[in-house]
């Protein structure tokens, strides 16, 4: 550069820097425009930007005459404009002495000691907060590196994070990250040497940036579509045309995989049915349609679930219900008794009886199954940005957040590719023991040693914690991320948060109202609670006398007056205890769930996320590991009792009537003990073959059976195989 002398590129501290072979000239924009004797005398065409090239040359031979005050060198063409500072010096060197440069009006220079500076009262917090921009904390200190907003009293941010945001953004967008102020916030970040170009943000200048939006949806999402051609074919004017839903026009289905006629019928898609069915504007809507299904021979729409199975118990075997499963009616063309529902009067003369309390506990968990259901499908569609690319975790089984946390920050490891996980500590290694299984282990370990870290607190609901080392450290972050990942990747939900956590995530902390529930330490809720149960008004300013500390400290100190307003100070102590006192974790956690868009599908749908991430996983029970699997069966497995050894066996282990357990024959077939959120991939299925023992392939997730005469071979066959290969696995 003529100007500075430096042969640095950096456009985000120097500007573009600009070649002109026909001038013989190389200069950087951000000299250029800071230096002192030089003006844009000529038009924006002419010249570089208005600057003349015969003013450049005269600038130049002005600079060569002035030492910088800073590395001594010639050519020093910008002074500071204080009145009576004589001090010159090179751009470069004025950024690395803390000088300031105002990109505006007159495009002036300050040195090191005349320089703007923000001003700090005694009432400023002091400490550190997040940069709302980078995430890392940034310490309320005046200092060059550091800016506040001038409109938002607790936003910090670091000054190479503003300059970078700036140029992105451009003067139309570049804003206050907090309140989206923009006229007050860039006034103070000029006067404060932050480069804002005139121009539009850099993400509206790519070309076709936006190409997608023309993008018609072009895929069949019922749950079995028929199209041999994949369910991303269409052939218009034909039964496998694609219709898309009529409401968000983000689903779509074949016209024959719904059992639709013509293409000028309406579809709606599942979840634009579920909302209008919660508003209770779809049952007329229902009505019609089964009108419709009578016209078309009966034929089912193949996006509903499976009919509800029959809650009466016959008086046959206790096994019948899984003989009710849906994948084996499916296969078998038999068809489950349909729902029969207690008449009106036996419902309202009822009383809550065992057998209600039972039937209201059944019900709930139907709601959750239906709920996880949804959570399954809504994981896989986040998962199709994951690739085929993998990334290697070494993992240590005693030290399983360490090494996870390792992982997680070293250099290649990316959400979005295959994760494979080889444990360190294992001295020989299983042929059974694939990477799947490796990969289920450790997202198992890794959640289990959240819900007990010192990152949460609370017994079995936990809210976030308050931990200064772990803020620091930017665990809190990494925390949310390895969540997200671990239910985008196969791993278990996390099943411990509090409802008000949940809905601080989903809602935002300012509309969620703690309870005492919430509050962990023992002695914070026993304060809570004498102030809650104060029976009187002298008692109450006793109790608030004695915790006057605690009060300021929440900023609750004030005077009562009456016994009634112990009901607004309990509010303000749990909301400071619970929510404001944890803010910054929690703003924390929650950008490490965006991690591959999973929190933006929890505050979409949070009834179906609360199911697992509020909820511990349901235990296992034979009814749902019959569910699980799918028989791939032959003519005459039937005749040999196969599928009924099956379901007999599936009995007796529940019962408590085997060596093995349910989690053991899962963790033979598919390397888990828990089923994913997720669901499995492939999905779990059984073949009955001729072969001596049980096989477990959990490269596709296949239990292959033996065909036996008797069910006591078989017992014993699946006992023998399962207990033995899991004790050699654990050796």
């Amino acid at each position: 550069c003529v100007l500075c002398g430096r042969t640095d590129d950096c456009t985000e501290k120097y500007g573009e820097k600009r070649t002109y072979v026909e001038y013989n000239l190389t200069v950087h924009y951000y000299c250029l425009l800071m230096s002192s004797g030089i003006w844009q005398r000529g038009e924006e065409d002419e010249g570089i930007d208005g600057f003349l090239i015969k003013d450049i040359r005269k600038e130049v031979n002005r600079a060569a005459k002035l030492k910088c005050n800073i590395c001594k060198k010639k050519g020093a063409s910008i002074g500071c404009v204080a009145p009576k500072c004589k001090r010159s010096y090179h751009f470069p060197c004025g950024l690395q002495r803390e000088c300031i440069f105002q990109f505006m009006e007159d495009f002036r220079s300050y040195c090191w000691e005349h320089k703007p500076v923000q001003q700090f009262t005694d009432k400023e917090p002091r400490g550190a907060s997040q940069c709302t921009i980078c995430l890392d904390l940034v310490e309320h200190l005046p200092m060059y590196t550091v800016l506040k907003s001038p409109c938002c009293k607790n936003a910090w941010f670091h000054r190479e994070c503003l300059q970078y945001q700036a140029l992105s953004a451009g003067i139309f967008f570049f804003r206050c990250t907090i309140c989206n102020n923009m006229d007050k916030f860039q006034k103070e970040m000029l006067r404060m040497g932050i480069h804002i170009p005139e121009r539009d943000a850099s993400w509206e200048l790519e070309e076709n940036a936006y190409q997608d939006l023309l993008h018609c949806y072009q895929h069949c999402d019922v749950k079995r579509c028929l199209c041999k051609k994949g369910r991303d074919y269409n052939e218009p004017d034909s039964k496998w045309e694609i219709k898309r839903c009529q409401y968000c026009g983000s689903r779509g289905t074949h016209l024959a995989c719904s059992s639709m006629k013509s293409w000028e019928q309406n579809w709606e898609c599942m979840e634009c049915r579920s909302i209008f069915a919660k508003s209770g504007k779809y049952r007329k809507r229902k009505k019609h349609s089964l009108a419709t299904s009578e016209k078309t021979n009966g034929t089912n729409c193949l996006l509903e679930e499976p009919p509800p199975k029959s809650p009466r118990q016959s008086s046959g075997s206790p096994r019948n219900f899984l003989l009710q499963s849906p994948k084996i009616l499916c296969q078998n063309n038999l068809s489950p008794c349909s729902h029969l529902e207690l008449p009106a009067s036996n419902r309202v003369t009822m009383s809550l009886s065992p057998v209600m309390s039972n039937r209201i506990w059944s019900l709930t968990q139907k709601c959750l199954r239906e709920q996880r259901r949804e959570v399954r499908n809504i994981l896989k569609e986040l998962k199709v940005q994951v690739k085929t690319k993998t990334t290697r975790l070494n993992i240590n089984a005693e030290n399983i957040w360490s090494s996870a946390l390792k992982g997680f920050r070293q250099r290649n490891f990316s959400p979005t590719n295959s994760i494979e996980v080889s444990f360190s500590n294992c001295k020989s290694r299983s042929k059974t023991n694939t990477s799947a299984a490796s990969k289920h282990n450790f997202f198992q370990l890794l959640m289990h040693h959240l819900q007990n870290s010192s990152l949460f607190e609370g017994s079995s609901g936990k809210n976030l914690s308050l931990d200064f080392q772990a803020a620091k450290e930017n665990l809190y972050f990494e925390a949310g991320k390895m969540i997200a990942v671990s239910l985008v990747h196969g791993g278990p939900s996390p099943g411990f948060f509090s409802k008000t956590l949940f809905d601080c995530l989903v809602y935002g902390p300012e509309n969620v109202k703690p309870t005492l529930e919430d509050v962990a330490d023992v002695d914070v809720a026993q304060t809570i609670k004498t102030i809650k149960y104060a029976n009187s008004l002298s008692s109450l300013q006793s109790t608030l006398q004695d915790c006057c500390e605690f009060l300021a400290a929440a900023e609750c100190l004030r005077p009562v007056t009456a016994l009634c307003d112990k009901n607004m100070l309990v509010n303000d102590i749990l909301t400071y205890h619970v929510i404001k006192r944890t803010i910054l974790p929690l703003e924390s956690f929650r950008q490490g769930l965006k991690t591959l868009g999973v929190l933006e599908k929890i505050q979409m749908h949070p009834d179906a996320f609360s199911s697992i991430l509020c909820h511990k996983p349901e235990r296992l029970s034979a009814e749902i590991i019959c569910d699980l699997f799918t028989i791939h069966s032959s003519s005459d497995v039937n005749k040999v009792g196969g599928a009924d050894f099956w379901m007999s066996y599936l009995q007796d282990v529940e019962s408590g009537e085997s060596v093995v357990t349910l989690e053991d024959i899962l963790l033979f077939v598919t390397g888990s003990c828990y089923i994913p959120s997720i669901g499995f991939d492939p999905e779990p299925t059984i073949k009955f073959l001729h072969i001596k023992y049980p096989i477990g392939n959990r490269l596709l997730n296949c239990l292959e059976l033996p065909k036996t005469k008797t069910y006591q071979q078989f017992k014993n066959k699946m006992e023998l195989t399962i207990r033995n290969t899991l004790r050699v696995e654990m050796e």
